[in-house]
């Protein structure tokens, strides 16, 4: 899920909203659709920037035969909502993403109670800036699953393991703090991130790496730092990591055990690798009082095209906030 956002679910990846953003939902807002998406899949930018998917992506091929398989079984299971919900994901990894918050919308429709598609539509409201929105999906999803037993998330590209490390309540309440992080709400998160901690999934090296980091960051922004560093005590370098290895090395940073140089080379080109670890890096700058290196390093990332990534997004909420307080 974490790092592996992008790309067949491959890349990981907070808050002001545009000023055309929506305002915040009702408290039944989660179960009526949003207004049209646009047809051609343009996401706006926080700071108003028209975000477009590149002619062709990795693994195009297969992706586009993924989605058309995903079609065909939704034919063949026009009652499942899982069907639906694989052609949601499918065209996700496509960054089709507004098609894929339309399908969703049908899916909250005819099945208003699968707290799948809140949470899958969440997702998709927060890769399309729409924080307000996606926290009301989560809301709703984490609403659903009480008192139910947790079950397993597929992965749409199992790591190479073939070991789901998630479920379904971890992915709610991961998203939820993600979306009250995005939007600034560093306690709201936190409270999501211990809720995160009661579920099943908590306890493999990979789910605690990618709630630790964003426990962190959440802290640090309160200025609680002593909390902040107890929670770096359970990190070592010698941890379980099948697919979060990006989440893992910043926490050693944050411990000074990698710097910030090595997790981020001035030479690299992956705009992928300079949007999920450079989100890190700018974070530790801009935590630690280096506000000028933060801001160098956020606009670096804002200049690549991983815009889907968590740590894009991210990086304009923060240089959205950083630019206000001018």
């Amino acid at each position: 899920m974490f790092r592996k956002l992008l790309l067949a679910s491959t890349i990981a990846a907070l808050c002001a909203c545009s000023s055309d953003s929506p305002a915040p939902p009702t408290a039944d807002a989660a179960e009526a659709p949003a207004a049209a998406p646009a047809a051609d899949n343009t996401v706006t930018s926080l700071s108003g920037q028209q975000l477009t998917a590149p002619a062709s992506l990795p693994r195009q091929a297969q992706l586009e035969a993924d989605l058309a398989e995903a079609r065909a079984n939704q034919a063949a299971n026009p009652d499942d909502p899982d069907a639906l919900i694989w052609v949601a994901r499918r065209l996700g990894y496509l960054w089709r993403f507004n098609e894929a918050i339309a399908v969703l919308d049908e899916g909250v429709a005819r099945w208003p109670d699968d707290a799948r598609i809140y949470r899958h539509r969440g997702h998709r409201y927060i890769t399309v800036r729409d924080f307000p929105r996606a926290q009301a999906d989560f809301e709703k999803a984490a609403q659903l699953i009480a008192g139910k037993p947790d079950e397993i998330e597929p992965d749409g590209a199992p790591n190479p393991a073939g070991i789901p490390r998630t479920t379904l309540a971890y992915n709610i309440w991961y998203h939820l703090g993600l979306a009250h992080y995005l939007q600034g709400n560093y306690a709201q998160a936190l409270d999501a991130y211990q809720e995160l901690l009661k579920t099943s999934a908590a306890d493999n090296d990979d789910s605690i790496v990618a709630v630790t980091d964003w426990m962190w960051m959440s802290l640090m922004r309160l200025g609680r730092k002593d909390e902040a560093a107890a929670l770096l005590e359970k990190v070592t370098p010698q941890m379980d990591i099948l697919e979060n290895d990006s989440y893992h090395r910043r926490l050693l940073m944050y411990k000074g055990l990698e710097s910030a140089d090595t997790l981020l080379s001035p030479e690299s080109n992956d705009t992928t690798d300079i949007a999920t670890q450079g989100y890190g890096v700018a974070n530790y700058y801009l935590v630690n009082g280096e506000t000028e290196k933060a801001k160098a390093v956020l606009a670096r990332i804002l200049e690549g095209q991983g815009w889907p990534a968590f740590g894009y997004i991210a990086a304009e909420a923060d240089m959205q906030r950083l630019q206000a307080a001018e």
